[in-house]
């Protein structure tokens, strides 16, 4: 089945941005996420995360906010290098006329604000620049936020965080916080909440999916969440297309109306796909599972583009209030 597909979260800008020679570009390379790839698709719009922590520095030995100028630098000439395949997009409505003219669309996101030293200040200058979602924090606690493997709510900085995120019309993403900072969002939230790259708990117990009440919660606010596709979020052995598509079944079962599951695959940030993904083209595959499995290609393309087109939109009409 060759749909189109809007995917809430890769890490194609980092990969690209540290790569080892001048042949690993956006438009073909040997990692997950390509636009030749993706031209085998029904259509394609990705967020690209900024993804960054404080580790970074010792990590590749320089400040993480010159590790951040550079992926992000460096991706914006990607996508001038490639502007006959694909365009920047911070709208459902420049997402739909780049696809009316025959291009892909990029939406720029932040994984992480390490990368800019955690700073609501500097939100506005990002959102000028086409960025869209934020999550507060990587797999550390931070100056904002406890993650899913530290604990620990928001402090205050979070939540002055979070408030300037909604109030210039960028989604929060709540992948990676702790179980308390979820629900402290869920307080003081004013706009739709994202989950851009978590399943759900009850059918894989890893700490990064939601709970059950997390993805109602996150329904409630009409958001989404994106099916995360490295393989240990999936199933603890054996995560194939079948064991995917048992969170999306879930998803599905948990809220009807079918409206707030859509991709995240996390392409790029995985040592591990289920069995039988390869790459971006293997969601052609995965939607092909879903109607075998029993789902009409209505709610597949739903889960694939409308409801992530929706929350987009969702977004920006909240934002003009």
């Amino acid at each position: 089945m060759r749909l189109p597909v809007f995917d809430l979260h890769c890490d194609t800008a980092l990969a690209l941005s540290e790569r080892a020679d001048h042949y690993k570009s956006l438009r073909s390379n040997d990692r997950h996420v390509d636009l030749t790839r993706a031209g085998e698709l029904g259509g394609y719009a990705q967020c690209f995360a900024m993804y960054t922590t404080p580790a970074f520095a010792e990590w590749f030995g320089k400040p993480v906010t010159e590790v951040f100028d550079n992926m992000l630098s460096n991706l914006e000439k990607e996508i001038a290098l490639n502007s006959d395949m694909i365009a920047l997009a911070g709208s459902a409505s420049e997402i739909a006329a780049n696809q009316a003219a025959g291009k892909m669309s990029a939406i720029l996101t932040l994984e992480g604000p390490a990368g800019i030293g955690f700073d609501a200040g500097r939100l506005e200058e990002l959102y000028k620049r086409g960025f869209r979602i934020s999550t507060l924090g990587w797999n550390e606690k931070n100056i904002l936020t406890g993650s899913h493997m530290t604990g620990g709510g928001l402090t205050d900085a979070g939540r002055e965080y979070v408030r300037e995120c909604q109030r210039l019309g960028i989604l929060v993403d709540v992948s990676h916080i702790s179980d308390e900072a979820f629900w402290d969002i869920m307080e003081i939230t004013t706009a739709p909440v994202v989950a851009s790259h978590s399943n759900l708990r009850s059918v894989c117990g890893h700490s990064r999916n939601l709970t059950e009440d997390m993805y109602k919660a996150i329904v409630q606010t009409g958001g989404t969440a994106g099916i995360n596709l490295c393989a240990p979020f999936i199933k603890p052995e054996g995560a194939d297309f079948d064991a995917t598509c048992d969170h999306i079944f879930r998803m599905l079962e948990l809220d009807p109306t079918g409206e707030h599951v859509s991709l995240g695959g996390d392409l790029d940030g995985c040592d591990e796909l289920p069995a039988g993904f390869i790459g971006i083209q293997s969601y052609n595959a995965l939607a092909d599972r879903l109607y075998e499995r029993g789902l009409d290609e209505k709610t597949i393309r739903n889960i694939y583009w409308n409801n992530t087109m929706g929350v987009m939109d969702r977004a920006v009409r909240n934002h003009q209030k």
